[in-house]
């Protein structure tokens, strides 16, 4: 068995003012082929879970580039295009092989491309012929496109928001595609249109227990795959939406019908998917109320997961205006504050002008009389499944009974370690504020008492009607006509 795998991948918010250039996948992930580290990335679940599988047996792997980039605005046409070609010569000099698998996201729009997972798989499609199979690992929040679907024999989204089953859906794919290579499975595919648009957090009801549904019938009569397809809300793209995808064995019929059923159920929970968002002050009400600390909030509109600055002060800057105190907070894109901490240095006191920077969902800056708690070089988060999150340079300040984390490296909050590799006790913590949609969740809900979901002008706000889409399909709740 010969095996190829490859990725690349990022969260394209065609809404974010920052744009993303070559530069930013290769400070984030970029490792040409055969150079891949001997440990999984956000986005080489498909490699990885290639080479656990090949462990004792007869297969040879071939290793192409892999190249992932945090999430922001469009990819220029010059990066993509530079790293679709050098993806796929590799896949060329690897010559006949029985698998190609790929690490994608389904949401990455290039400047002349709205669909740049379909065109690259498609154009992979063209290089191995019809006989060989490729697969593709999917983040659930894709535009699940009909060239993508086409071109490929399986595809597999991550079933968990946050998104902490990377390698078990890699691992499904593999299985499934080695399945189909040694001529145990005839995948037949369904795709239902739910005609919708939603963020679905699996760590909450009615999404728990319908995943729990997904994962208990595959592999059993029949079904071999399942996956929801929650869309991408801030990619103006045809194809953007949630969509339900189902392979079965050989069986049309059946897969449209569990297509449909499975499509037809979310409808119908539709308007219990997204949790409360309070605006900053009702949220910062709700959470002082509370009688057990500390409280979580999601700055889920800066969240730079989504492709937002990650430098918005609106919370912070209604914490600082009502004298809250016991608060952690970040993480903070401010490379400018960063480096003015690290020449000063550990412990002493700086005036700094800390976020607000980068465009008007950013908010003002705010102007602080600072001490510097701790300063890193290249510090490292525990990112999405165990995986490794740059944070660049960090500083931690304290300001007024505040602590914030400000780094080089634009990304949101996932671990813990974001704040207590740098001494940052959270448990003496009221309040912990993070810059994230949901991906914080799988570690803060062990630490915080409670956790609220905040509203702000950010980049990802949550009403999408308010933003100027000229490309997506109508109609499609929850957007007016």
């Amino acid at each position: 068995m010969k095996i190829f795998s490859g990725s690349l991948a990022t969260e394209t918010n065609t809404f974010s003012p920052i744009p993303t250039g070559l530069s930013a996948y290769r400070a984030r992930g970029y490792y040409p082929a055969g150079q891949h580290p001997d440990r999984m990335q956000m986005f080489s679940g498909p490699l990885w879970a290639a080479r656990q599988r090949a462990v004792g047996k007869d297969w040879t792997l071939i290793e192409g580039m892999t190249a992932g980039a945090t999430p922001a605005g469009v990819t220029t046409r010059h990066a993509y295009e530079t790293l679709r070609d050098e993806l796929l010569e590799d896949l060329r000099r690897a010559g006949k092989v029985d698998i190609a698998l790929f690490g994608l996201h389904g949401a990455m729009v290039a400047d002349g491309y709205d669909d740049c997972e379909g065109d690259l798989l498609s154009r992979a499609r063209a290089i191995v012929g019809p006989d060989t199979v490729i697969g593709a690992e999917l983040d659930p929040h894709c535009h699940l496109t009909d060239a993508m679907v086409d071109s490929a024999d399986f595809l597999v989204c991550f079933k968990e928001y946050p998104h902490t089953d990377i390698l078990d859906r890699a691992f499904d794919l593999v299985d499934l595609c080695v399945a189909r290579a040694e001529g145990r499975n005839t995948p037949t595919r369904a795709v239902f249109d739910c005609e919708m648009i939603s963020i679905m957090h699996t760590s909450r009801e009615p999404m728990r227990s319908f995943v729990d549904r997904l994962l208990a019938m595959e592999g059993k009569e029949g079904v071999l795959s399942v996956s929801i397809a929650h869309g991408f809300p801030w990619g103006d793209t045809p194809d953007m939406g949630s969509k339900v995808l189902v392979y079965t064995d050989g069986d049309q019929r059946q897969a449209d019908a569990l297509a449909r059923a499975l499509g037809e159920e979310i409808i119908g929970f539709r308007d219990q998917l997204a949790p409360p968002y309070p605006g900053a002050d009702e949220a910062l009400d709700q959470a002082l109320a509370k009688k057990e600390f500390p409280v979580v909030l999601a700055d889920s509109a800066d969240n730079a997961g989504g492709g937002a600055p990650s430098d918005a002060t609106f919370i912070l800057e209604r914490v600082l205006a009502r004298g809250i105190t016991d608060v952690a907070t970040g993480p903070f894109w401010d490379p400018v504050a960063v480096q003015l901490c690290f020449e000063a240095g550990e412990g002493a006191q700086i005036k700094l002008r800390v976020g607000g920077k980068v465009a008007p969902v950013s908010g003002q800056p705010l102007d602080l009389d600072c001490e510097i708690l701790a300063l890193k070089r290249d510090a490292v988060m525990t990112g999405l499944a165990g995986t490794p999150a740059l944070l660049g340079d960090v500083a931690v300040v304290r300001t007024q009974g505040v602590t914030i984390v400000m780094n080089t490296s634009r990304t949101q909050a996932m671990g813990t370690d974001l704040f207590t590799q740098f001494g940052v006790d959270l448990q003496a913590m009221k309040l912990i504020i993070v810059k994230s949609s949901q991906h914080f969740y799988a570690s803060y809900s062990k630490v915080g008492r409670h956790v609220i979901y905040v509203e702000t002008p950010g980049a990802i706000t949550q009403d999408v009607n308010a933003l100027p889409f000229t490309k997506r399909k109508l109609p499609k709740w929850p957007f007016k006509a």
